[in-house]
């Protein structure tokens, strides 16, 4: 799947109810319902859609698309995208900059 440019933010509830925050875009999100249905995830809910596409948000996308490849609908499970210390600045840079924290 080439490429990916992230649109939106999204809140992911694991399966043990936890939440996490996650900088996607629509095919992401789609996914991620795919994965709640299959019951790989609780849920998923777009919080902001059409974020601005920020330095923050390039160099996110940059970071994410290096590391992972856009799950195929026939996936088996979920993968929750890890992020290291240096990457996190930018992230939390994008959830202030669409006022969410």
């Amino acid at each position: 799947m080439g490429h990916q440019i992230f649109t939106l933010i999204e809140e992911i509830t694991r399966k043990d109810h936890s939440k996490y925050l996650e900088i996607a875009n629509m095919v992401m999100n789609g996914r991620a319902e795919l994965a709640a249905e299959r019951g790989f995830i609780e849920e998923v809910r777009i919080l902001q859609l059409n974020i601005p596409h920020s330095a923050h948000v390039i160099n996110y996308e940059n970071y994410i698309n290096e590391r992972y490849a856009i799950p195929d609908e026939d996936m088996d499970h979920w993968e929750e995208w890890e992020k290291d210390d240096k990457i996190m600045v930018d992230f939390n840079a994008v959830l202030k900059e669409n006022h969410i924290s």
